[in-house]
């Protein structure tokens, strides 16, 4: 999630115990738990004399399984602060579709002068790229779509002076429909073409989902009362997705949008449901203003008054109250089939959802799904189909009617972690007990009302509350899960376990799955921190080559080699690089005993700088080729970038900033990082 997002308010108002509780209780019971957070943990926390205690059986699990061969073979790239991409000696960046670029002939090219029309962005790559994936076509390696989110918008760049504004209200119809059109996912055509990659030109599957495009709703909450609207009497279409952040992709060759920062598109000016004051859907004003132009003359099905959700008809059929209750859920698009339409899958749960995740895939197992709730103080969740995994899913003949089979039906967890190393699963049903007594049934009347106010079920049961919780990975090797926590400067008081007063800096844990559905063995891999050398602060001992900040987007590629990438808001790190993309091989990581082993002063070389982004930037979105001699990533609000390659020194601070895909490749045309 962008920082330029971030709403800090904090709406998770339950009492359960804070993630830092948890480890401070499990450091100060180490002698009691031989070893408190296991061996992998002990590395990090060596710098407070843990090391030598043995480990927990609790984290016997955590022993690799299996080892990526992959050896990193790059040099580390210094910081940067400047307005272009970094990447190592011996590789190249391109910048591929940025923002407003055309994918059709019905949309015109993109205007450096930012006039380009609502009709235009409807059929034009949206704005600040986020989450993406490559699906290739046929199994080319160099021929594919590109399916790519765009979280959010900046008005001033998108209008040729920001928006127009009077006495509070919008007055430009074209300019607020250009703003939803900027918003969703966008699907296009790229191949490699000699040694760069090309958008091809008016492909049959280049398309946009925008947040107007009418979508399925699906699971349980579809079809319910919960859901009714004056657009949709029964319940079961939304319109739109928005402020689609992290992302997916499922066994079965679909693409995984999640709807994160949503709450704030929604206004209730009268009396707020519980399920709203938990989520933060806004009392006062949208975030772009869009539902001021409600009952314009040339509005068309109630576009703008949708986002106003305060009730004003006899029932849920004569206005917009249920509007927002068909957001804030993972959505599944199939790429390779034009013009199918998008299913909103809610029995993964309603919330600000970053990213989604399956965990490793076996035959007559259930395929699980994990996505983390991005918010201070908010929870992991994951979710278990209740359909056991085919391999004949992986072609299927209809991909959308496989996601009916395993994202339908299903248990939906949130994650509590306990201070031995431990944690559990605690199940979102209407059978499940409460935290303090009673059943969720006592306070949910069905599961599509519990699942409209995850979050506040995850309250009532005592799941833990995390530093934000963004993107999951899943190692291929080893199948331990690993999820960023970008950081928490609301914490007041230190502790043994994060001796820095606020978490600036963030950090990423892991876990590995019990042998029960409800069981997790967890550690944490590495804490960011600016090359310092207190060791109170740098608890992992980064040096220049990999100091980081606010962790944000992570994936695995297929050779077991994981990326992380950074929205850093840290001066003390951006005052030495912008945000940047790192790699290492985790799996390549174990101590004597055989267990894995977390990032420290020991071995903290082998994570690396990879690429650094341009001033103003935050870097996100990964995705590679097949053959893995191809990887995109995205900008997303640069300051001053991308520069044409004749600009001037006059023209070079006047850029009207675009994000964009920047694609790199090696230049003797080898695999990536190796």
């Amino acid at each position: 999630m962008s920082k330029e997002t971030f709403d800090s308010r904090r709406f998770n108002n339950s009492d359960n115990k804070p993630f830092e509780e948890v480890l401070e209780a499990g450091l100060s019971r180490r002698s009691i738990l031989k070893g408190g957070l296991g061996i992998s943990a002990m590395t990090a926390f060596g710098a407070f004399g843990l090391a030598g205690h043995s480990a927990p059986a609790a984290a016997a699990s955590l022993a690799s399984s299996a080892k990526s061969s992959a050896q990193l073979a790059f040099e580390s790239v210094k910081g940067s602060l400047t307005d272009s991409v970094v990447v190592p000696k011996g590789y190249v960046a391109q910048v591929l579709v940025p923002w407003g670029t055309p994918l059709n002939t019905q949309g015109n090219a993109w205007r450096e002068d930012g006039k380009n029309t609502g009709d235009d962005q409807a059929n034009a790559l949206g704005m600040h790229h986020d989450g993406m994936h490559f699906f290739p076509l046929d199994g080319n390696n160099n021929d594919g779509l590109l399916v790519i989110n765009h979280e959010y918008i900046d008005q001033k760049a998108l209008h040729p002076n920001g928006p127009t504004y009077q006495d509070g209200a919008r007055t430009s119809i074209d300019e607020v429909r250009k703003e939803i059109n900027a918003h969703g996912v966008s699907v296009v055509r790229v191949k490699l073409d000699g040694n760069q990659w090309v958008m091809v030109d008016n492909d049959p599957l280049n398309r946009r989902y925008t947040g107007a495009t009418a979508m399925d709703l699906s699971g349980p909450v579809a079809h319910t009362e919960l859901v009714k609207t004056k657009y949709s009497p029964d319940g079961s279409q939304a319109r739109g997705t928005l402020n689609n952040c992290g992302n997916g992709y499922t066994p079965w060759g679909t693409y995984l949008t999640c709807e994160e920062n949503w709450p704030g598109y929604f206004v209730n000016k009268g009396k707020s449901t519980t399920a709203q004051e938990r989520i933060g859907i806004a009392t006062d004003k949208t975030r772009y203003g869009w539902d001021t132009l409600a009952g314009s003359a040339e509005e068309r099905l109630d576009e703008f008054a949708r986002f106003d959700v305060t009730p004003n008809g006899k029932s849920a059929k004569d206005d917009y109250r249920n509007e927002a209750h068909g957001h804030g859920y993972i959505v599944e698009i199939d790429p390779y089939t034009a013009n199918s339409r998008a299913k909103k899958r809610t029995a993964l749960g309603c919330f600000r959802h970053e990213g989604c995740t399956f965990g490793k895939v076996t035959e007559g197992q259930p395929v699980v799904f994990y996505s983390g709730h991005d918010s201070r103080f908010e929870y992991l969740y994951k979710f278990v189909s209740d359909a056991k995994w085919d391999p004949k899913d992986a072609k299927p003949e209809n991909r959308l009617v496989a996601g009916d089979k395993y994202m339908d039906k299903g248990t939906l967890y949130v994650a509590r972690f306990n201070e031995d190393g431990t944690g559990s699963w605690l199940p979102l049903t209407l059978d499940s007990m409460a935290a303090k007594g009673g059943k969720l049934s006592d306070t949910f009347n069905s599961q599509a009302e519990l699942i409209v106010n995850t979050a506040g079920a995850a309250d009532l049961v005592g799941a833990t509350p995390m530093d934000r919780p963004e993107w999951c990975a899943v190692d291929p090797m080893t199948g331990t899960a690993y999820l960023t926590l970008t950081n928490n400067t609301k914490r007041k008081e230190a502790n043994s376990a994060n001796p820095r007063i606020n978490n600036k800096f963030g950090h990423v844990i892991r876990w590995d799955e019990g042998k029960t559905a409800d069981a997790f063995q967890w550690d944490i891999f590495v804490f960011g921190s600016p090359a310092v050398s207190d060791p109170k602060v740098n608890r992992s001992g980064l040096n220049d080559i990999n100091q980081f900040a606010s962790p944000d987007g992570l994936a695995f590629d297929g050779r077991g080699i994981l990326w992380i990438q950074t929205d850093n808001g840290a001066d003390e790190v951006t005052q030495y690089t912008n945000d940047q993309m790192l790699a290492v091989v985790p799996s390549q990581l174990t101590d004597d005993n055989g267990d894995h082993a977390v990032i420290s002063a020991e071995n903290q070389n082998q994570l690396k700088r990879f690429f650094v982004g341009p001033n103003g930037c935050e870097v996100t979105g990964f995705t590679i080729s097949p053959d893995y001699k191809s990887l995109f990533v995205n900008i997303q609000h640069p300051a001053n970038w991308p520069m044409s390659d004749d600009a001037t020194a006059e023209t070079k601070g006047k850029v009207r900033p675009r994000a964009a895909t920047v694609v790199i490749r090696r230049e003797d045309g080898g695999e990536i990082a190796v």
